[in-house]
């Protein structure tokens, strides 16, 4: 069904704080927003990013979800309506991934556009589609943030809590229903903040587990990443790497009770 006037998102306050007040922002434009502490308070809640889109499923109402990153700096309306098309007119389309130039620069002097994804992006998940799934060695942006997917797909497939949520569909989402199945859409030019390599390396950790996983190679042998960082007397940080999975939610009865499923 088409997208509401008044739409609905998940905010993962429980877990991360807002810097730049999304959810204030957000309700003043119209917006329902609900927090992920809210959502299914019975299941324990568990940080990440895809911890807060599975949860989403629980609150929304529509037959196809659109996924946006909350903190781009340049983007337009486009992008929802871009990344509805197809599913609004294939029914065979289960999984609209976006794609974009990406400008590489804060500074609007310095800006250019460039069509490689981020570090991780080139760096890890399109080099393991390459030599794993390369069928899906053309998926311009595995990682993008921006997408879109029917409910009845999402409900079906399990969920990393963190940042390999789009990895892990993409990939159970060709295993299920093969490349016909999935559709990349142009969204022009996109822009947002940059991430710490630290950062980056908990992130890319998360992917190689996905992968690992729906590889069927052996599970990661450990949930953490030493990073060093150094001050007066040098020191090792232990960053939790987030590899636990939601399972279906069509298989939650908190789920099924919530949406009549």
């Amino acid at each position: 069904m088409p997208p509401s006037a008044r739409e609905d998102f998940a905010d993962d306050s429980k877990t991360r704080l807002s810097s730049n007040a999304t959810a204030e922002v957000a309700r003043a434009a119209g917006a329902s927003v609900i927090a992920v502490r809210d959502v299914a308070p019975e299941i324990e809640a568990a940080p990440g990013k895809g911890e807060a889109l599975w949860r989403s499923l629980f609150v929304t109402r529509g037959d196809v979800l659109v996924f946006i990153d909350a903190d781009l700096t340049q983007w337009g309306p486009h992008f929802v309506t871009g990344l509805l098309g197809p599913s609004l007119t294939d029914p065979n389309t289960l999984l609209v991934k976006g794609f974009y130039d990406r400008i590489l620069e804060d500074s609007p002097s310095q800006a250019s556009h460039s069509p490689q994804g981020g570090r991780v992006t080139e760096l890890v998940a399109r080099p393991l589609l390459a030599q794993i799934w390369p069928d899906l060695a053309a998926v311009v942006q595995p990682l993008a943030g921006e997408w879109a997917a029917r409910r009845s797909l999402l409900e079906t497939l399990p969920i990393p809590v963190g940042y390999g949520i789009e990895f892990a569909v993409l990939i159970d989402t060709y295993h299920q229903f093969g490349l016909d199945a999935i559709t990349q859409v142009d969204l022009g030019t996109r822009a947002h903040q940059h991430q710490s390599v630290h950062d980056l390396g908990v992130m890319a950790a998360e992917i190689l587990a996905v992968a690992r996983r729906r590889a069927h190679a052996a599970e990661p042998a450990t949930a953490t990443l030493a990073q060093f960082r150094r001050n007066h007397a040098g020191s090792w940080d232990e960053r939790l790497v987030p590899i636990t999975e939601r399972p279906p939610a069509i298989s939650i009865d908190a789920y099924r009770a919530r949406t009549g499923a």
